[in-house]
């Protein structure tokens, strides 16, 4: 079944936490898993001790940092990511394979030094992204021209080839990525958006529904604004990830 991943996107731990206690009843027995994505602006202003306290709450994190830099530094900043508790990271696939590579041994050999200190029960997923929801074709000098599904997948074969568990792509490149590298290569979606005229329009671009997402192979979908802004004149945050977890399970019943 696939996973629900709220990003707190927040400046402040007070309002992260406020929301992840408003959605705490998710991760009640028998619901549904929900994970919480810690992202640079939380993380920056919080530290790992955010980490700790979404945990302690129940909920199984993301911490996506995106690491990119000398394998030496990235190899540092996995183990650290370990430490704190995280289930998931990421890296950046651009990085390349040996970069890729390094930060699979960090990941295994963090998990084993550190996994009865951080209550970890399997090793944390690492993902590596490959091109951002918000890049187009038409805009990205990185692309340099090429199509971003081209690129996502030939960034997901090489973090297949360095022992990543899967890639961050848009929902989009899932069923290609799937089709290239087997079922069992994880794919993180975010872009996730619920049909909703009145929403406002944001820095999403390549965007697909839950139920399409779903569809199309998604293993995680990250979902934002749509459940942490939603109206409180329509159920607020719980009803809008409630809604969003029968979008999914539906779909997969489907597939």
């Amino acid at each position: 079944m696939p996973k629900l991943v709220v990003a707190l996107d927040f400046q402040t731990g007070a309002e992260a936490l406020a929301m992840a206690r408003n959605l705490a009843p998710l991760v009640a027995p028998g619901q549904p898993d929900l994970w919480m994505k810690v992202g640079l602006e939380l993380f920056v202003a919080e530290g790992p001790q955010m980490v700790r306290e979404l945990k302690a709450m129940g909920f199984k994190i993301f911490l996506d940092l995106k690491f990119l830099d000398i394998p030496n530094t990235v190899r540092g900043a996995v183990r650290s990511a370990v430490k704190s508790g995280a289930d998931m990271l990421n890296i950046h696939a651009c990085g390349g394979a040996d970069m890729g590579r390094i930060a699979v041994a960090a990941r295994d050999e963090a998990y084993l030094e550190y996994k009865d200190e951080c209550g970890l029960t399997g090793k944390p997923l690492l993902f590596a992204v490959t091109v951002l929801t918000s890049m187009l074709d038409v805009d990205n000098p990185i692309l340099r021209g090429r199509p971003a599904a081209e690129v996502v997948l030939e960034l997901a074969r090489l973090s297949q080839g360095a022992g990543l568990d899967g890639v961050v792509c848009s929902a989009q490149e899932a069923a290609r990525i799937k089709e290239a590298c087997g079922p069992q290569f994880l794919c993180l979606t975010p872009g996730i958006r619920v049909p909703d005229p009145s929403a406002p329009a944001d820095d999403q671009r390549r965007v697909m529904t839950p139920e399409a997402a779903v569809a199309a192979g998604s293993d995680f979908l990250v979902v934002g604004r749509p459940v942490t802004r939603a109206a409180q004149d329509k159920g607020g945050p719980v009803a809008a990830a409630r809604d969003i977890l029968r979008r999914m399970a539906t779909a997969a019943a489907q597939a």
